[in-house]
């Protein structure tokens, strides 16, 4: 009898949502990885300023038109995607599992949209010449003794960021697809997501905003 009392209080403990510390199994992992990511992306953003910072000349290869323009309108299709998860997740917990699929679709929408348009990007520094660690010919003619460590620690950040957005994408249609069963994962995934977001709000001033050349 009292052993299958403690079997009960440690189900409902694990099943959060009745006191303040008690949390589901699964947001609890969310959480827990989370916090280990955010230690991931500030060291490497930590490094970048380092990096930025002890070096001679620092390439500024940004001009406001086209890229900053360009990398803003990413920013504005992540953000928005945030906003429909929001939705999504407002959905789910409202019992309205398809409209909260839907949402979640266009979530995922707005996801491959940001890493397309991230794919241009890349293959547009890539054919000037920007490689992990090279710069471009020109890019030396206007800063002499440039870091070439502007090309890994670029695509080093943005790729590990973007690596995460297409994981994401697939983890949402996983929990799109088995809402019916796991519709509290909504608001796990919706965790997930917003850190995404989170990230690159921290990644875009400090990597495109502070490398803006106004000199084109």
């Amino acid at each position: 009898m009292a052993e299958a009392r403690a079997e009960s209080l440690a189900v409902n403990d694990w099943g959060g949502g009745v006191h303040p510390y008690r949390v589901g199994h699964r947001k609890l992992g969310m959480w827990l990885f989370i916090m280990s990511d955010t230690l991931t992306f500030a060291a490497l953003l930590v490094v970048y300023s380092y990096a930025r910072a002890s070096s001679v000349a620092w390439p500024k290869p940004f001009p406001f038109s086209p890229s900053i323009i360009f990398s803003t309108a990413m920013t504005l299709v992540l953000l928005s995607s945030s906003l429909t998860m929001v939705f999504g997740v407002a959905a789910a917990k409202r019992g309205k599992r398809g409209t909260a699929r839907k949402w979640i679709f266009a979530t995922m929408v707005l996801g491959l949209t940001f890493i397309v348009l991230h794919l241009m990007e890349w293959n547009h520094l890539l054919s000037e010449g920007l490689a992990p660690f090279q710069l471009p010919d020109e890019w030396l003619a206007k800063w002499p003794g440039a870091s070439p460590l502007f090309g890994s620690t670029f695509f080093g950040i943005t790729g590990l960021h973007m690596f995460h957005v297409l994981t994401g994408v697939i983890y949402l249609g996983v929990v799109a697809a088995r809402i019916k069963k796991l519709h509290d994962d909504v608001e796990v995934a919706g965790l997930y997501w917003h850190f995404v977001d989170l990230v690159w709000m921290f990644v875009f001033p400090l990597i495109y905003l502070l490398s803006v050349d106004y000199g084109k």
